[in-house]
């Protein structure tokens, strides 16, 4: 089928309407959005200032930023580590002839960027990681399709849809994993919280509704906000190139290259890791194991260095992947600096600025339905400055748990409620969109648009059916192993 025989999508008035909005949205976004670094330095400056204001310590904010600014270096690495092993797997010969295959499901641009999206949510209850950037790479194959005229921009939002509504639903739960975990739980919260299974979580009846609800809304919103094909940006319009990850043909130049073409040394690495492997899984749940990021990475790794067979093309694809993490290892001491800055700065009173947001949400919350609608509030404002979902937890943690107990809130659902509305300033904030961002060669401008507006009807409704769903459960004391 040629451009030209593409069959015409025929949208309802309601979704041209949708379209529109979406499409006023993306060009405000094209025109004023900032690069993720200058958000990232204005978040910066306004903790700074909200710091020093409550605290009336200058000084003390310096220090906070500077100590914090290399405090999360380890979780940086393993965030290059998640996209680069994720790029070098999709770059792979088995895994690129797959991601052909499934490009080729949809019929039409529209179904293509509804596919990528339920596919990115999905593919995020196993791993974020998975699904970000096998969903970016996706996005590419899909726009090599000389029939499909997608629009690039929308279908990247689409494969970013599993960051801002999906994965700590699911096994990707930073929140949901310490809790149901003994030894992961910080002592001064074990009294609190005790141990929260997943029976208690993620594996809740209520939680498979509100997967149900973020999915198929979601899939709605990408289908009424696919541009028509006059507003339509291909990659080729936005100046993507397309083939600069194609991967190369391998031949030998010279006889001290064996080792590079011969996949003895593969052998030998992943018979070594296999071994690490099996005592890992052997040990405990098999799905708690994988969701560690040190064992994702490491798998993902060895089954990159499997797939690509030789190391010449497993060392190719990795310095192909490099691009994709600039904005990462750039930006995130800046928010390492940023926890820092809430959580380590006092008053005289020894209060932080992230107690005194805490305290007063919960001070006002009278009911368990209020207080999920609160902490739901209180948990979004928040990840705009902390987008991580584990590091976050352990701050609020503390003063929300407590006061679940004193309102006789579910433990267990209260923790879903945070995991329900923290994920949502995924939607703006370009954080998480950076290893994304890399693969698709783009810029969060890019995506905003249509991600915005995701966020701006996501809110309300999953705040709400969070809230309505509590008087659903049954107050349980914590379960303190030992006691």
């Amino acid at each position: 089928m040629t451009h030209s025989q593409i069959r015409p999508e025929s949208p309802t008035p309601d979704t041209r309407l949708m379209a529109r909005v979406s499409q006023v949205i993306v060009s405000w976004a094209e025109k004023w959005f900032p690069d993720a670094y200058v958000f990232v330095v204005v978040a910066c400056l306004a903790v700074a200032l909200g710091a020093a204001f409550h605290s009336g310590d200058p000084m003390a904010v310096s220090k906070a930023f500077g100590d914090g600014f290399w405090s999360i270096i380890p979780f940086t690495m393993q965030m290059v580590m998640v996209a680069i092993t994720g790029y070098v797997l999709a770059m792979s010969r088995p895994v690129a002839a797959l991601l052909r295959r499934i490009a080729r499901v949809p019929s039409t641009s529209r179904g293509a960027i509804v596919f990528i999206g339920v596919l990115s949510i999905l593919l995020s209850l196993v791993n974020w990681g998975l699904s970000l950037i096998f969903c970016g790479l996706l996005v590419r194959e899909m726009a090599r399709r000389t029939d499909l005229s997608l629009d690039y921009r929308a279908a990247g939002a689409a494969a970013y849809l599993g960051m801002g509504c999906g994965f700590t639903l699911g096994m990707s739960s930073s929140a949901a994993q310490l809790q149901a975990t003994v030894s992961s739980i910080p002592s001064s919260l074990l009294p609190i919280t005790g141990v929260i299974g997943f029976d208690q979580t993620i594996l809740t009846w209520q939680n498979l509704v509100v997967i149900v609800l973020v999915t198929v809304l979601s899939a709605l919103i990408c289908y009424w906000t696919a541009p028509g094909r006059d507003a339509t940006r291909t990659a080729a319009d936005l100046g993507v190139d397309l083939d600069d990850d194609q991967p190369p043909v391998l031949t030998r130049q010279r006889k001290g290259d064996y080792f590079e073409y011969s996949p003895i040394l593969t052998i030998v690495v992943v018979l070594l890791g296999a071994g690490w492997l099996y005592n890992a899984f052997r040990s405990g749940n098999p799905l708690i194991t994988m969701s560690q990021l040190n064992t994702y990475n490491f798998v993902f790794l060895m089954l990159g260095l499997l797939l690509h067979w030789r190391p010449r093309s497993f060392l190719d694809s990795f310095v192909r992947a490099m691009p994709s993490v600039g904005g990462v290892l750039l930006q995130f001491p800046f928010y390492g600096g940023i926890g820092y800055m809430l959580t380590k700065v006092a008053n005289a009173q020894g209060v932080t600025l992230s107690d005194q947001i805490a305290h007063w949400f919960v001070n006002v919350a009278n009911d368990s339905g209020v207080f999920s609608v609160l902490v739901s509030v209180y948990s979004a404002l928040l990840g705009f400055f902390i987008p991580s979902a584990g590091g976050k937890w352990v701050i609020e943690a503390p003063y929300i748990m407590t006061a679940a107990n004193q309102l006789e809130a579910h433990l267990g659902w209260t923790v879903m409620v945070y995991n329900i509305s923290e994920t949502l300033p995924n939607f703006i904030n370009p954080f998480w969109m950076l290893p994304l961002l890399g693969i698709l060669k783009l810029r969060s401008k890019d995506l905003v648009g249509y991600t915005s507006l995701q966020f701006f009807i996501h809110t309300p409704i999953v705040i709400l059916a969070a809230a309505l769903l509590m008087p659903t459960f049954t107050y349980l004391p914590p379960v303190i192993p030992g006691r």
